[in-house]
């Protein structure tokens, strides 16, 4: 199949591409099955155990295994099939949840046996991410790849914020009845992916060896601007995640239950998807590395009044702010890796990338409950997001590479 499906001069026509709308919505079921898993979890693990730290505990539970399998999620993403890849990640995503939709229904769930699905969906998780990401570019062309990250960036923040919403709405008719709602959105989104059509297989054949594996980092190490964009996601997430303790102000802060934590979670992908919106109708043409200096610091500020906030709308309203600041550096980050990779090494780069963000996301939710069990959740919540903001002032001194950025085109400065 050839490589471009998708005409650069018409922004309709990622609406007409088939293969991209398949794509598309089996990414949007699998973010909502995992928002909505993180609602249920969160909920069930703080009311089992009363723990802050246990819920960060959970995200060191993904954390672990992301690390240990990304580098092999690289090579697999290079030399299989990346739709084949995907449609057996989902299958066994499906069969955690559903487990623990079983064990929930016969009254024998537990935290142990909890974690033992999260760190099951971390293993997996660190197959699917780089496979995900190195498929869109072998559906649309190199023209098209910026809006149509903008573009899929908004249906994940649809979903983002359906699903938590949803999650907590579904409970009420029982968390069997949750997990297994999550477990019916991955079995649609492998089915997708097994309609999905043959993607273009890698050129490159290699046999799996130490030195392949870790040629993503290399790669990385050897673009200045790619390893600044990467890495200041990184720190951000590291530091801003505050998302982890929102079961603690759903439930003793703020006091609006589950239903209203699902909200919560929610809060965040508003804001991203009505800013993603924006970016598929007008993209960023110029001052790229700029714009995602200033929406990593808009974070770190949205993080500060989202930790100091005893109002419900005013805690919802920070949490919509952080997430339309971070889908900027999302779009950004995302063009400048894919883009500036060759497609033969796209799985590898990407591991790496999932591996600094993906795996941040969880080891951050660790940090937070860590330092929320040591020093209180408001001022673990405030120090990371001043943590964020002294981020954003080293990075744009330590890559003024990343800071001169200005098209997002491919090769473009």
């Amino acid at each position: 199949m050839s490589e471009t499906t998708v005409s650069a001069g018409e922004a309709a026509s990622l609406l007409k591409d088939g293969r991209f709308m398949r794509f598309w919505c089996a990414r949007l079921l699998t973010v909502m099955g995992f928002q909505m898993m993180s609602v249920v979890v969160g909920w069930d693990v703080y009311a089992m155990s009363g723990k802050p730290l246990y819920l960060g505990l959970l995200g060191l539970a993904q954390f672990v295994p992301m690390v240990l399998a990304t580098l092999p999620a690289g090579y697999v993403a290079d030399h299989f099939d990346r739709r084949l890849v995907m449609q057996v990640c989902m299958a066994l995503e499906a069969v955690a949840m559903g487990f623990l939709a079983w064990a929930s229904l016969e009254g024998w769930i537990s935290v142990p046996v909890i974690f033992a699905a999260v760190t099951l969906m971390g293993a997996v998780r660190s197959f699917e991410r780089p496979v995900m990401a190195a498929l869109l570019p072998t559906i649309v062309n190199e023209a098209t790849l910026p809006k149509a990250l903008a573009f899929a960036t908004s249906g994940a923040q649809t979903a983002t914020i359906v699903g938590p919403a949803l999650g907590g709405l579904i409970y009420i008719a029982g968390p069997d009845v949750a997990y297994a709602a999550v477990a019916c959105c991955y079995v649609l989104a492998s089915t997708l992916m097994a309609v999905l059509g043959m993607a273009r297989r890698p050129r490159v054949k290699k046999p799996m060896s130490l030195e392949t594996m870790l040629s993503g980092l290399r790669f990385i190490r050897s673009r200045p601007v790619v390893l600044g964009a990467i890495s200041l996601d990184l720190m951000a997430v590291l530091l801003g995640g505050s998302t982890a303790l929102l079961p603690v102000y759903a439930h003793d802060i703020l006091h609006v239950g589950p239903t209203g934590l699902g909200i919560l979670r929610g809060a965040p992908a508003a804001g991203a998807l009505l800013v993603s919106a924006v970016l598929v109708r007008r993209p960023l043409k110029r001052r790229a590395g700029l714009a995602m200096f200033y929406g990593v610091a808009l974070f770190g500020v949205a993080t500060i009044v989202f930790g100091l906030s005893r109002s419900y709308a005013l805690s919802c309203l920070a949490l919509a702010v952080m997430g339309g600041a971070d889908v900027v550096s999302v779009v950004v980050r995302g063009a400048l890796v894919q883009l500036r990779t060759p497609d033969e090494m796209r799985g590898r780069v990407s591991a790496v990338s999932s591996l600094f963000i993906g795996t941040s996301n969880q080891f951050g939710e660790f940090e937070s409950g860590t330092t929320a069990a040591l020093m209180g959740t408001v001022p673990a919540v405030v120090a990371g997001g001043l943590g964020t903001l002294l981020v954003v002032a080293l990075w744009m001194r330590w890559f003024p590479a990343l800071r001169k950025v200005d098209r997002l085109d491919a090769g473009a400065s």
